[in-house]
């Protein structure tokens, strides 16, 4: 093997090693903070999904250039390989995809609360002048606020991207598995 061979090689490793690590940590860590409605956990997190994603194609490419430079394309184990990365890449982006919702949905939710906060010495001042206060102030007891009432979903934001990211992750995690395995395997 040429120190090119070598070279390449532990460039594809180290890739490998410092990329998709990293990547699906933070795709592992989201779900929790969906739940706890941290924003900026995970506005970071998305942030560094995103940025070891984009750094994870080094891997593949790499891994492309070490298969030309072997004359390996014709093995079956390599297109295998190289196909599942090229799904779980696919994967990376329907998860970042399901972060940014999550995000957005999170954002959402948010908002009403500081427009509540907001209003909240407004409706003081008028009730200390005599005046009725604005609709919806005070209310705080209705039925969207109750478990299971009809505003359950909008007390849940980011129920459904968090059980597509934790189905998602998974399976990314279970393709770069498969994907290790057969390069010990047959490397």
């Amino acid at each position: 093997m040429s120190f090119a061979d070598r070279f390449v090689l532990w460039l594809h490793i180290g890739f490998a090693i410092f990329t998709i690590g990293p990547v699906t940590v933070a795709i592992m860590s989201t779900p929790r903070y969906i739940r706890q409605r941290n924003l900026v956990i995970l506005r970071y997190l998305y942030r560094v999904t995103r940025l070891f994603a984009i750094l994870s194609l080094g891997v593949l490419i790499a891994g492309l250039i070490l298969a030309r430079l072997k004359h390996d394309f014709s093995k079956p184990w390599l297109t295998v390989s190289m196909t599942l990365f090229v799904v779980s890449l696919v994967l990376l982006v329907l998860i970042l995809r399901d972060q940014h919702r999550a995000i957005a949905a999170l954002e959402d939710a948010q908002a009403p609360a500081v427009e509540a906060a907001v209003a909240a010495p407004e409706a003081e001042t008028a009730v200390q002048a005599g005046a009725e206060p604005a609709a919806g102030a005070g209310e705080g007891s209705g039925p969207a606020q109750l478990p299971g009432g009809p505003g359950a979903a909008a007390a849940a934001p980011g129920h459904v991207e968090r059980g597509r990211i934790v189905s998602l992750g998974g399976v990314t995690s279970l393709i770069w598995l498969v994907i290790l395995v057969l390069m010990v395997w047959n490397g």
